[in-house]
């Protein structure tokens, strides 16, 4: 069984290593992965749900999640609750455990089959280690005893389409931006503009195709096929900078607006 293990613990931090110890208990063959999202971002959680989920891998899957911000419910909590565990069986067999917040299912709401998990939604305020491992790993090995009613997946927010979904090492700058909703033509200028920041960019269809220091806007790497076909998500590219540090070094979730 290979596992991704998504959450918003911090890059290092020994969070991972405590929920990890969790999971082998009940999944003791378990390859485990682990990816740091930004602190409560669930958009990137969303994000990266989809893109490891919906894409090629082992046959053997389960995406394991937890990007909690408990902001469902303003009010003080009791016993420490907060959004409910859920489960998402996507079209291609890949087995998604983790909390309903925010955007975390919105990237695959239409590519799955989607239900509530009856676990406790409270009992400790390190849910992914105390309370949710022993629910994710009786899925993964087939037990679904669990499962609860189905989610409907009118009630899940739809992705927005303006935002910037990702930074990588490189400082490239993946966005929500469908690359099949643009109508430009290669080598078009456009100018984009993220929080205060606006700069002049180079459309292409593929983004070493632009001189070298020169920001292109182009359908990225990232994204998936699915049955009403594949998406591809924009990006913005330096050639040989940072496209992050040109825009200030935006924050996941911030708002990316093209202006011309």
């Amino acid at each position: 069984m290979y596992i991704s293990l998504i959450a918003d613990y911090g890059t290092g931090d020994p969070a991972f290593s405590e929920v990890t110890q969790r999971l082998s208990i009940g999944i003791p063959q378990a390859q485990i992965n682990l990816l740091s999202v930004p602190p409560f971002s669930t958009l990137a959680t969303g994000f990266w749900i989809a893109q490891l989920g919906l894409n090629p891998g082992p046959a053997e899957r389960l995406i394991y999640h937890n990007c909690a911000p408990r902001q469902d419910d303003p009010e003080a909590r009791q016993n420490n609750e907060g959004e409910g565990l859920t489960y998402a069986l996507l079209n291609n067999g890949v087995k998604v455990v983790g909390v309903n917040a925010g955007f975390t299912l919105s990237f695959i709401k239409h590519h799955a089959q989607l239900q509530v998990v009856n676990v406790s939604r409270g009992g400790s305020q390190f849910r992914s280690r105390d309370v949710f491992p022993p629910a994710a790993a009786a899925i993964a090995n087939g037990d679904l005893s669990l499962l609860g009613e189905a989610l409907n997946p009118e009630q899940i927010l739809d992705v927005p389409n303006d935002r910037v979904a990702w930074v990588d090492g490189y400082g490239n700058i993946k966005t929500t931006i469908p690359a099949h909703t643009l109508k430009l033509e290669p080598e078009a200028k456009v100018v984009i503009r993220i929080g205060d920041v606006v700069s002049d960019a180079i459309y292409s269809d593929g983004s070493f195709r632009v001189p070298e220091g020169t920001l292109a806007f182009a359908p990225g790497s990232s994204g998936w096929s699915a049955e009403a076909g594949e998406i591809r998500w924009m990006e913005l590219f330096l050639r040989g900078g940072s496209a992050w540090e040109r825009f200030g070094k935006p924050r996941v979730n911030q708002k990316v607006a093209q202006i011309g």
